[in-house]
């Protein structure tokens, strides 16, 4: 008995148009038994070994969410390289929900008519929008408070922030716009509700432009959401709820540059503690170091003012985020880190010294003072920890360049002593590169650059003090 076999043009898939001819052929019906079992025994290796296309946790120790879909996320997101290296946070119900069925998000009863303007009345600035749970109690049982401010793209840098900083952080936002804003409102909301840490211990500020009532506003509340969210992903989860930003909003983002100079300030007096160390979001500090920051500053003892410096370093993507001074050191002699901004810019760090960071004790585990800078070179701008009695981030540096480290040069101008702490540290992900910055950036530097001439005769009228740098 013969049996007409279709000849499948791919897996899965056959097509025989009567012209193809070829594709058919006669064949015993017991070879047809025989290629109907191996199609099916390769179909079923071939659902084991590659997962569906749907299932993005495939192949991961990732809990399943039970969540329902968060509104707002589009239904097609973009898959990243590779995941945050967070805990495996897992949200076990849906979004909280009003008694009208709307969702109740963060900022919920904010309103940003009312609030204080910056000192040219550019921006309005709303404190402590949302309070972590336990802020008040973190801040009485830290001595150091961490502050950071952030652009709404790079929010998705706090949960790696808020896991290893378990203390009080104060957090400034920028929102260009209403769109930007229901953003904010949105992802904030999937930050407390997928990391405990974030809803305990973070507290968000809110800074808007004075045309923000000017710029549109998107109806995400809308659109018809199915798939559910993943707390592990962060960056994913923020770039969709990016997309609902309009071309008028991403317009007005590109003719203005962002006040980081404002947010700074706004992120240090939100901060309840003694100490504040002030960073940008996506330097993320070292393992367990409020406790050691916190035993060490108990007995810490200066003699006039001082900044404590945490040494910077950049780590390639390929690496797992180093737990301890030593695995930092590991990772650095296998090039998969260096000091922070060795290739882009040298004198960004240059002062920390980090060859003597580097050589020193080994296995340390209290931390102490490594060194003192001794080579301060103009345009050096450390992340650091201080008394918020330093000056404040001069508001006219607004984008790139000139923005820390004219408030670090006045410090110096000041007669601040800056102290290198070891064995603790910060990180930034990316081993950075001068070739893909941003031709927009230079612009901004080279603005700043005019500015600061005049800013620097003020300092030395303010000061009486020429360091002739």
């Amino acid at each position: 008995m013969l049996c007409l076999v279709c000849k499948p043009t791919s897996l899965l898939h056959c097509d025989y148009p009567a012209k193809r001819k070829s594709m058919f052929r006669l064949l015993p019906c017991s070879s047809i038994k025989i290629l109907l079992i191996m199609l099916s025994v390769n179909i079923f290796w071939l659902v084991r070994v590659y997962p569906p296309a749907h299932n993005t946790n495939a192949g991961q120790s990732v809990p399943q969410l039970k969540a329902e879909a968060m509104p707002g996320c589009p239904q097609n997101l973009e898959v990243v390289n590779k995941p945050l290296p967070l805990p495996k946070y897992s949200f076990e119900g849906a979004l909280p929900v009003k008694n009208n069925n709307t969702i109740s998000l963060t900022f919920d009863n904010i309103d940003l008519r009312y609030g204080r303007w910056d000192s040219q009345q550019m921006y309005k600035i709303k404190d402590f929008a949302v309070v972590g749970d336990q802020y008040a109690e973190s801040s009485e049982a830290s001595l150091i408070c961490l502050a950071t401010q952030s652009s709404v793209e790079r929010l998705y840098s706090l949960p790696q922030v808020a896991e290893n900083w378990r203390g009080p952080l104060s957090v400034a936002l920028f929102s260009a716009g209403n769109e930007e804003y229901i953003v904010l409102r949105y992802f904030v909301t999937y930050l407390r509700l997928c990391f405990p840490n974030v809803k305990a211990n973070a507290t968000f500020h809110i800074l808007v432009p004075r045309e923000f009532d000017n710029l549109p506003t998107v109806q995400m509340d809308t659109v018809n959401i199915k798939n559910k969210y993943n707390c592990q992903y962060p960056e994913r989860t923020l770039k969709a709820l990016l997309k609902f930003r309009t071309a008028k909003t991403l317009e007005w983002r590109q003719k203005n540059t962002y006040p980081q100079n404002h947010m700074r300030n706004v992120a240090r007096k939100g901060c309840q503690s003694k100490y504040v160390f002030l960073t940008d979001v996506d330097i993320i500090p070292s393992i367990n170091s409020v406790v050691q920051l916190n035993h060490f500053f108990k007995t810490a003892r200066c003699e006039g003012s001082c900044a404590y410096v945490i040494p910077t370093f950049e780590i390639d993507v390929r690496a797992t985020f180093p737990r301890t001074k030593d695995t930092l050191i590991a990772l650095i002699k296998k090039g998969l880190a260096r000091p922070f901004h060795e290739k882009v810019f040298i004198y960004n760090q240059y002062a920390t010294n980090f060859t003597r960071w580097l050589l020193s004790k080994r296995n340390e585990t209290a931390v102490s003072v490594s060194h003192t800078v001794t080579n301060f070179e103009f345009l050096y701008e450390p992340f650091y920890i201080a008394i918020d009695k330093v000056p404040v981030h001069d508001e006219r540096f607004t984008g790139y360049g000139f923005t820390r480290n004219s408030q670090v040069y006045e410090m110096y101008v000041a007669g601040y002593k800056f102290l290198v702490l070891s064995p603790v540290f910060t990180c930034h992900w990316g081993l950075q590169r001068k070739q893909a910055r941003p031709a927009w950036r230079e612009q901004q530097n080279n603005a700043n650059r005019k500015k600061f001439d005049v800013f620097k005769s003020e300092i030395f009228a303010r000061y009486k003090n020429d360091p002739h740098l």
